[in-house]
């Protein structure tokens, strides 16, 4: 008996959830009985779902699957089943890789471009640790998109206006939601290790402990699945879009990042004498190179450049600083064996695998090139120049222009992601905004 067919053996499963994150970290699949399920531990389902865009639509550039939309094999990863807490029946997810029928895996498959990525940490001995924060907003439930978002109304009755960074009572505010929160977190296995109020009205962090990078990004992923799920039994929506709300600060993916010895699992960003070694500055230098032309992985959508902004910690550029906050690279304050860097850039509303295997990648690159940074900054780095894309559309002509990025991720999946993602661009270009009827209906 398979580990899968013993866990919902073991659980008394009776349904089963097979999923499948997409390009823009959609969980796709297909629920089934778990007698089915446990017949071959799998499915089919077209490759063409890692061209769907966030809209529902194709785009007209499908050269990166096979113009017969064959069908692709799903494959169960046994690290990645867990229970379906808030499933009236006894439900588990299962978190599936992507195969063709030869074995190859599929190359769009953001889990497998994550795991090609740390294939090349493996070849050199190394074990990248990570730990993702996530930020994200309580709103009031929005069945009109013409109409702004609203935070919530807590348990005092009023809805939150002004900012409560750090508040304990904006917190206790919602304490019924964060229970919930807690014990399905639990239930699945996730990680959590703290939770915070940031900076804007209504929004939370959370943090993930250090861990395996793939593990990592899937609970990411199954986390943001949760606080959605939570919020809807409290009657609100817990949203992870880059900037939900117009005059608050943007919610952020910080992407915690050290590398290990496989062998000796010591941190090798740190020398025997315990000062920063020669690899933790190449790795810093590869961010500082190679990051500018990821950031469309980073801000995957139209929504996720209007939290690049000055002065609401968000990263402007790509300079690094020991304990600065306003560095789009921030080195937090460690012992030496838990040294590692702060990768501010990621928005909530990012892939985490994708984001994950992109911060990894550039760090590599970085390391294999022998890189240098640049010396770390003291000040305040939001008076610097903007040193990042300032659209999708500028970013993702900088990543397929990166011919290093590209032999990393792969051709077919670069090729996919910026199609989806330029046909996002172009339909969201269609849109007529309430600033252009406000401002440019009678003035121009």
């Amino acid at each position: 008996m398979s580990d899968i067919q013993q866990f919902l053996k073991d659980h008394g499963i009776t349904e089963v959830e097979a999923l499948v994150p997409d390009m823009a970290g959609v969980a796709r699949g297909k629920v089934m009985p778990a007698e089915k399920y446990a017949e071959d531990e799998g499915m089919r389902l077209p490759e063409s779902i890692f061209l769907q865009t966030v809209t529902g639509e194709y785009p007209s550039d499908d050269s990166s699957i096979h113009p017969s939309e064959i069908d692709i094999a799903l494959t169960g990863d046994p690290k990645s089943i867990r229970v379906v807490p808030w499933a009236a029946e006894p439900t588990a997810q299962v978190i599936h890789d992507c195969f063709y029928d030869d074995g190859r895996p599929v190359p769009m498959a953001p889990r497998y471009v994550l795991r090609r990525v740390l294939d090349l940490y493996t070849a050199k001995g190394w074990r990248p640790v990570v730990a993702p924060e996530l930020e994200f907003f309580l709103v009031e439930p929005n069945t009109d998109p013409d109409y702004p978002l609203k935070p919530p109304v807590g348990r005092s009755g009023r809805a939150e206006i002004g900012r409560q960074a750090y508040s304990i009572a904006a917190v206790n505010e919602f304490d019924p939601l964060f229970d919930d929160i807690y014990a399905f977190c639990e239930a699945q296995d996730l990680d959590i290790d703290t939770l915070i109020h940031e900076e804007g009205a209504a929004q939370m962090e959370i943090n993930l402990n250090h861990g395996d990078a793939l593990d990592l990004a899937d609970q990411a992923f199954l986390f943001k699945r949760t606080a959605r799920e939570a919020a809807l039994r409290h009657k609100m929506y817990a949203t992870f879009m880059a900037k939900p709300l117009a005059g608050e600060p943007g919610s952020a993916m910080h992407i915690h990042q050290s590398i290990v010895d496989a062998k000796t699992g010591d941190n090798i960003f740190s020398d025997a004498e315990g000062k920063p070694s020669a690899l933790f500055e190449s790795f810093i230098a590869g961010l500082q190179k190679y990051l500018p032309s990821a950031m469309s992985l980073f801000g995957p959508n139209v929504n996720s450049y209007r939290r690049i902004t000055r002065y609401h910690s968000a990263p402007i550029n790509v300079q690094w600083g020991f304990d600065n906050r306003t560095a789009g690279l921030r080195v937090p304050m460690a012992e030496p064996q838990a040294r590692r860097v702060e990768n501010r850039l990621g928005g909530a509303d990012a892939n985490p695998y994708l984001a994950i295997a992109a911060s990894l990648a550039c760090g590599y690159l970085g390391m294999i090139e022998g890189l240098k940074p640049t010396a770390p900054i003291t000040g305040s780095a939001y008076d610097l120049p903007f040193a990042l894309p300032r659209s999708l559309a500028d970013a993702l002509a900088m990543l397929q222009g990166n011919k290093t990025l590209v032999e990393v991720f792969g051709e077919r999946f670069v090729a996919a992601y910026c199609a989806v993602k330029e046909n996002e661009y172009e339909t969201f270009s269609r849109v007529i905004s309430s600033w252009e009827r406000e401002h440019l209906l009678l003035n121009v």
